[in-house]
C-alpha cells in the first residue's frame, strides 16, 4: 500500500504557486523531503497532513484523500514539529500526553496506563507531574513524540524534528522516529545523514520533484548540485 501517493498536486497561496504538478507514489516506510529553504518540502508536509488544501490535483494518504475524509486522516496521522512550544498543550507532563487520547474516550484507568507506558518508551517517566513548559529543550520534544505515538498513528509526519536540538537529542528523538514501531515516517530535514538514514528520499526544488528514488542516491544528487 502507498504511504503517499499524489498525481498533479498544486498548491497556491494567492498569487504565488508553491507546489506544481507533483506527482509521487511512495510505498517505503521511512521517506525523507530535502530540498532548499523555499523548495516546497514543508508546504508538500504540510498537505500530506492535511494542515493544507491542495489547489488540485488527486492526492491519498494512507489510502484517504486528506480534504475529503479529514476524520479518517487524523485517525490514521500524528504531525511532530521543529518548535514542541508549539505542541505542548497542558500544564503538566502527563495531562499534555493524555490530551493526544481525549477523542477516544478511554476509560480512565486504560488511559492513565497509556499515559505511563508512553512516557517511560520516551523516557520521561517519573516527570509526569512535572510543569511541562520546565523541561529542558530535548525532553520537551520527546514530549511532542510522547503525544504524537501514544494514539498508536500510521503515519508520523516530522518537520525538522531535530532542528533546535543538540547531537545528543537529536539522535534520540531521531532514533525513535526512525524506529520500526508499526509507523511509518515522512520526515523533513535539512540533516543529510538523518536523510539518509531514511529508506527514500524526495528532493524538492521550485515546487516541483526534482528527484525521488533511494535515499542514498537522492542525497548524493543533491549534495552534488551543492557543489556547482
Amino acid at each position: 500500500m502507498s504511504i503517499v501517493r499524489c498525481a498533479g498536486l498544486r498548491v497556491r497561496l494567492g498569487a504565488r504557486e508553491v507546489l506544481g504538478e507533483v506527482s509521487l507514489d511512495l510505498s517505503a516506510r521511512t521517506i525523507a523531503l530535502v530540498g532548499d529553504n523555499g523548495s516546497g518540502k514543508s508546504t508538500l508536509a504540510r498537505v500530506i497532513a492535511g494542515l493544507l488544501r491542495r489547489t488540485g490535483g488527486d492526492l491519498r494518504v494512507m489510502g484517504c484523500d486528506p480534504d475529503c475524509d479529514p476524520a479518517a486522516l487524523r485517525a490514521r496521522v500524528a504531525l511532530v514539529l521543529s518548535n514542541p512550544d508549539a505542541q505542548i498543550m497542558m500544564p503538566t507532563v502527563a495531562e499534555d500526553v493524555a490530551l493526544s487520547l481525549r477523542s477516544a474516550r478511554l476509560p480512565r484507568a486504560e488511559r492513565d496506563a497509556r499515559v505511563d507506558a508512553a512516557l517511560a518508551r520516551f523516557g520521561l517517566d517519573g516527570l509526569g507531574d512535572r510543569p511541562a513548559h520546565d523541561l529542558s529543550g530535548g525532553q520537551k520534544q520527546l514530549l511532542a513524540l510522547c503525544g504524537a505515538f501514544v494514539r498508536g498513528p500510521r503515519l508520523v509526519i516530522a518537520d525538522e524534528p531535530t532542528a533546535l536540538l543538540d547531537g545528543r537529542n537529536a539522535r534520540r528523538v531521531a532514533d525513535h522516529l526512525l524506529a520500526d514501531t508499526g509507523h511509518a515516517l515522512v520526515l523533513v530535514t535539512h540533516d543529510l545523514a538523518l536523510a539518509r538514514r531514511c529508506e527514500s528520499a524526495v528532493l524538492m526544488a521550485d515546487g516541483r520533484v526534482a528527484a525521488s528514488g533511494a535515499s542514498s542516491a537522492v542525497v548524493d544528487a543533491y549534495e552534488s548540485a551543492l557543489t556547482c
